[in-house]
């Protein structure tokens, strides 16, 4: 088992660099791990929900195996720092929202080890999930676009003018901008 330095540095590794942002995701990967008991994920026992799409998701594939070709990292954009887990194995969940801080005038650097040795309970706030578990990731088949002839899974097909249009082909209709 890693030390949480060797983890660290195994983070900024796959990363590309030291970051405050990054060091916001590992601490909610740690505190998640702590919370529910969890293990790094092999497949979809294990989902994440991150309302962001920054540095510290990749905190979390690192030390969780959330990743989003296995289908258990999924995105609900808020742009908050709040980070949704789920064990299928347990049924538990955790919802963790950064609670940010007053870091006043220092620099990135001196922010990030701010972060990294701050309590996990100072840096979050624990929250029930407000939504369910979402479905296990679906096949879909693939569609040949009518226009392009690109294909498509099937659940991204659009039906235009009796044609099967990819999103990009597929011309939307709003009355309202």
């Amino acid at each position: 088992m890693l030390t949480h330095v060797e983890l660290w540095e195994k983070t900024i590794a796959f990363h590309g660099h030291s970051c405050p942002g990054l060091a916001i995701g590992f601490k909610a990967a740690i505190y998640a791990k702590e919370l529910l008991g969890l293990a790094f994920s092999q497949d979809e026992e294990l989902v994440c929900v991150a309302e962001n799409d920054a540095c510290g998701v990749d905190a979390i594939s690192v030390i969780l195996g959330c990743s989003t070709g296995k289908g258990n990292l999924l995105f609900r954009q808020r742009g908050k720092q709040a980070f949704s887990f789920f064990s299928r194995n347990t049924g538990k969940s955790v919802r963790l929202v950064f609670k940010g801080g007053n870091f006043g005038d220092i620099s990135k650097d001196e922010r990030r080890e701010m972060l990294l040795n701050t309590p996990h309970n100072e840096l979050f706030e624990v929250k029930d999930v407000p939504f369910a578990l979402p479905e296990e990731a679906r096949l879909f088949r693939s569609i040949p676009c009518e226009k392009c002839s690109e294909t498509t899974a099937e659940n991204h097909i659009r039906l235009q003018d009796g044609k099967k249009l990819c999103l990009d082909c597929h011309q939307p209709y709003s009355r309202f901008i």
